[in-house]
């Protein structure tokens, strides 16, 4: 595992940013993070960074625990809260000046700036970088001491469609280099896409922890069914409601809700009655739905 959690809390006052966290990333995966503002993502990293110290609880990173960071942070690569860089300085000076700081070769720079798409725009100034632009200098920032884990917290915020698709291919082009990227994210889209694994925090606890695909079929899923003649529709209808089901009638298919191993039941029965179906497939909720359901949000 590349991060270990096991009740992990933090309190402040009264206050419990976060509340006996426990949960696990496996080495050389993409895990979406996700929650609500204020449900403690950014607290949850902090720690794990050793920026701030848990109230209880323990977490290990790369196998080290966070009460001794010294012994993992070079070994980890993290973008918080946006890049800052010097603004009259180049793309390559400013990598230049924290390969310096952190005691990383100089020849990682040109390497870097290559991997995240800056290669012909190296040489300027980050103050003339678009926003996706100083987003992927912050991320190859974060790469300097090639990390084994990498953390990045809202790495798409504020970037249009085109920056966030470079952002999205650059984060699976380092996972199948075998680096484990740990991303929080309010775009549950992009998470959905990427994402093998999800920790879903709700006020300071884990709600869910595991595959992405587990958390999806988990939920109510529907069966789509299309009858081959429109004509069928309403006579499918009826022969669904009449099996025990609730259905709708959506366009030219219907929606139905049932479960997902109903399906050869209902081709079947739709056989029997002289309607063919052109087509029948489930329909999982999107990692939207199945985020604002899970967190009570009504968004």
């Amino acid at each position: 595992m590349a991060i270990e959690v096991s009740g992990l809390t933090k309190i402040y006052g009264d206050r419990a940013a976060l509340s006996n966290a426990t949960f696990t990333v496996p080495a050389g995966t993409i895990c979406g993070f996700v929650g609500p503002n204020g449900s403690g993502k950014t607290t949850t990293i902090r720690m794990l960074l050793g920026l701030i110290t848990p109230t209880s609880g323990s977490a290990k990173v790369l196998g080290e625990s966070i009460s001794e960071p010294e012994k993992y942070l070079p070994r980890v690569g993290a973008m918080i809260e946006g890049p800052a860089f010097y603004p009259a300085l180049s793309g390559a000076e400013n990598l230049k000046v924290l390969a310096n700081l952190g005691g990383f070769p100089q020849s990682r720079v040109a390497e870097l700036l290559a991997k995240v798409g800056l290669g012909d725009r190296g040489n300027s100034k980050f103050k003339t970088y678009s926003l996706g632009m100083k987003q992927r200098l912050g991320i190859a920032a974060a790469l300097l001491p090639n990390p084994e884990l990498l953390i990045l917290d809202e790495p798409t915020n504020g970037l249009d469609p085109s920056g966030i698709h470079e952002v999205r291919e650059l984060i699976r082009d380092l996972a199948r280099s075998g680096t484990t990227v740990f991303v929080s994210s309010h775009l549950l889209s992009e998470l959905e896409m990427i994402c093998e694994s999800l920790v879903m925090l709700r006020e300071g606890k884990v709600i869910f922890s595991g595959l992405t695909q587990d958390l999806l079929t988990a939920q109510r899923p529907l069966i789509l069914a299309k009858p081959e003649y429109e004509i069928d529709l309403i006579k499918l209808k009826a022969l669904v409601e009449g099996a025990g089901y609730k259905v709708k009638v959506s366009g030219n298919q219907l929606e139905i809700d049932a479960p997902i191993d109903w399906a050869p039941n209902l081709n079947r029965l739709a056989f029997e009655s002289g309607i063919t179906l052109s087509s029948i497939s489930p329909l999982l909720p999107s990692l939207e739905e199945t985020f604002f359901e899970m967190t009570g949000d009504d968004k």
